[in-house]
């Protein structure tokens, strides 16, 4: 199948107008986050059983007709793990998706020995995916023919690829527990980082042996590095490495001299970045002792051995029938979920059907056992506890 660039408004029209009535339509995006500092899609690859384009969005113009189409229930849209670029449609362009297909999702419920993309391809269409552009700057133009190919390899067969699957769904019975988990997938929206980012650095690893002066000036350096990163668009890392943050933290310079001489830090970012790097760090000194930042320490929550020995029991239970089921635990009932049993010791299978985490498929497959889990444990924790 010939892959085509699609980079221009008028070859974007005459692909929509090619694609129009398609029942499925296999979807793909490539961001460049290993490069940049803003996550936002340079590439969607599209296919369907008869052709795959690679859409260029820096040269299409409006991107509203992708909206459409991913919104439109009566398309089904294949993608393979669908969180991050459901997330990323969300982001840039308020887009949201019906209909949804995911091939990872589909292998993780046939329990399927390898998930990724580049192991189901091998394994049903004896295709070896190139490595070579896995990190690949996905926002340089113009791309080469090898990148293309590469990028549109991961749509090329997804359409068949879910075909086959869902046809071991059907076989297996278990069609409607994917059926449900994509539903879920519908509602998925990026979400804010941190409610603080300003305390980001406190987890860079090696923050925790500092002293509290040495976290004042990884502070300021972290606060520098990301408004530069910001700045020119450019990964954090690619502006200074974590390591050379907290080298300059648990040995801070004060002089241009005394900073060209840390491992790490090149002719150019001295030559155009000295200054601010000396002066992120002389503000870091400067901060008052009183407000000295300090590794926070961990909320403890308050001792409930009835909660632990419920949670227990119930990942006991999961384990015993994720084997029978030859299913992943994590797939048949994750841990957040029995957890949120644990905390709710629900009575009833309706009590049971009522807390959020857990999918109407989960209650008609374990519910019965793990209900029974619940209330055998609750029966055999003494009063006091």
């Amino acid at each position: 199948m010939t892959v085509r660039l699609v980079d221009r408004p008028e070859s974007f029209g005459a692909l929509l107008t090619e694609i129009a009535g398609a029942p499925l339509v296999a979807l793909d995006t490539e961001a460049a986050s290993f490069h940049r500092y803003h996550d936002r899609i340079y590439l969607i690859q599209l296919s369907t059983p008869t052709l795959t384009a690679v859409i260029d969005p820096l040269g299409v113009g409006d991107l509203a007709p992708i909206g459409a189409l991913l919104a439109d229930p009566a398309v089904e849209k294949v993608f393979h793990d669908a969180d991050y670029d459901l997330r990323l449609f969300d982001k840039e362009f308020g887009f949201h998706a019906k209909c949804l297909f995911d091939t990872r999702i589909a292998a993780q419920f046939l329990n399927e020995p390898g998930i990724g993309l580049a192991a189901l391809l091998e394994k049903y269409f004896e295709v070896t995916a190139d490595k070579r552009f896995q990190r690949a700057d996905w926002s340089v133009r113009p791309l080469s023919p090898a990148m293309l190919d590469y990028a549109a390899g991961d749509t090329i067969n997804l359409c068949e690829l879910r075909s086959l699957l869902l046809q071991q769904l059907e076989q297996a019975g278990r069609l409607s527990w994917v059926l449900e988990e994509f539903d879920r997938l519908e509602g998925t929206r990026w979400t804010a980082a941190a409610a603080d980012p300003t305390a980001d650095f406190l987890r860079i690893k090696g923050a925790r042996v500092l002293d509290r002066r040495g976290l004042a000036v990884l502070g300021e350096l972290h606060r520098w590095r990301s408004v530069t990163a910001a700045t020119l668009d450019r990964a954090e890392f690619r502006v200074m490495g974590n390591d050379v943050l907290i080298a300059l933290a648990e040995r801070p310079v004060t002089t241009a001299e005394e900073l060209a001489a840390v491992r790490g830090v090149g002719r150019e970012m001295l030559e155009r970045r000295g200054p601010e790097i000396v002066g992120a760090i002389a503000h870091g000194l400067a901060v008052p002792d009183a407000e000295l930042p300090r590794i926070p320490r961990a909320a403890r929550r308050a001792a409930d051995p009835g909660y632990e020995l419920r949670l227990e029991a119930l990942k006991k239970t999961r384990n015993a029938l994720a084997q029978q089921l030859q299913l992943a635990p994590g797939v048949l009932c994750p841990n957040g979920t029995l957890e949120a049993i644990a905390q709710a010791e629900p009575e009833t299978l309706d009590e049971l059907g009522q807390i959020a985490e857990v999918r109407r498929w989960q209650l008609d497959v374990v519910g019965t056992e793990l209900l029974a889990t619940v209330h055998a444990t609750s029966s055999n924790i003494p009063k006091e506890a």
